[in-house]
């Protein structure tokens, strides 16, 4: 079996046999549809795909589960899985949204699959399976679908706030001194001046996230605001799909991962716990840390019926 996890920042391949053992593994970069188009970004997975099966020193296999950034919607995923199917790798191929790979990953071997999980890395999305098959989903395009959050959400909140402070129109807020301090810059014109004409690469704005964390920690009442309004969001896609799924007042896995969670900075991790517990007491909330390829190796186990020690086997390897 072949098990993708492809994000917006990295692609990871596995290999695994029927056995659970991970025969062969590659790693590529994002996977971006909406930056390059749905062909491009598939024909570039495909090339990590091929250096995982040279590894493994296999040409084909059985099934092939992909877990994609950006496989937002319905249509994206059967336009997705055509395109895996015609590289023609695998007899089968099965496309779902990346959140379901950290889901799958924080969820027991065995039986009907229920919980919840939300993913808070780069950006915010969150889904849920139902024990009764039924899935809660969001299309987590962005502003124009509803969505606030995620690392690259955050950062360009705490700019805009740190700016604003620095000019006068706004709170002011440590922020101001910090993020450009991160850059080695003396202030916040010379960090939007970097921005702007690329001495600074757009690609170095996640490393703000941490930096807004550690003034919220302070006690800063700018960053605390923005850390508090991520933690609502996370707490509010988790209780919405657990009502959707009829699952609110039920015992069931909340799985917490991404990035910016898989931190457990205690400032936003206790916000969100602290939620969780008051809108949804049942619920259980679990950091997974593991990469979000296990979850897709496990998904691709149980298409195939895999015995438990494989499960076990493969959890191992990732542990």
């Amino acid at each position: 079996m072949l098990a993708v996890d492809a994000g917006n920042s990295k692609t990871d391949v596995a290999v695994v046999g029927a056995d659970g053992a991970v025969l062969g593994t590659a790693r590529g970069g994002g996977f971006r549809p909406p930056a390059v188009g749905a062909h491009r970004a598939v024909a570039d997975l495909a090339v990590t795909v091929e250096r995982a099966l040279a590894q493994a020193g296999i040409h084909r296999v059985a099934h092939l589960t992909a877990c994609l950034a950006n496989a937002d919607l319905p249509v994206e995923e059967a336009r997705l899985t055509e395109l895996l199917a015609a590289h023609g790798r695998s007899d089968t191929v099965t496309v779902a949204n990346d959140t379901f790979a950290l889901l799958r990953a924080g969820l027991p071997d065995g039986g009907r699959h229920t919980g919840v999980a939300v993913v808070c890395g780069a950006g915010i999305n969150c889904s849920g399976l139902g024990p009764d098959g039924r899935t809660a989903r969001f299309p987590a395009i962005g502003r124009i679908s509803g969505d606030w959050g995620g690392g690259g959400h955050l950062a360009e909140e705490a700019l805009w706030w740190a700016a604003r402070a620095e000019d006068g129109r706004g709170t002011p807020s440590a922020l101001a001194d910090r993020l450009p301090a991160h850059f080695g810059l003396s202030g916040m014109p010379e960090l939007i001046e970097a921005l702007h004409l690329g001495d600074v690469p757009a690609e170095r704005r996640h490393e703000l996230v941490p930096v807004l964390l550690a003034v919220a920690t302070e006690g800063d009442e700018v960053a605390r605001a923005l850390v508090a309004r991520q933690a609502e969001e996370i707490a509010l896609m988790a209780t919405v799909a657990l009502r959707r799924l009829d699952l609110l007042d039920a015992p069931v896995p909340v799985v917490l991962g991404g990035g910016v969670l898989a931190a457990r900075h205690p400032v936003l991790h206790d916000a969100v716990l602290a939620l969780l517990a008051e809108r949804a007491p049942k619920a259980v909330p679990e950091v997974v840390t593991a990469p979000p390829v296990l979850g897709a190796g496990l998904l691709a186990l149980d298409e195939t019926g895999a015995p438990a020690s494989a499960y076990a086997r493969l959890r191992a390897h990732y542990a």
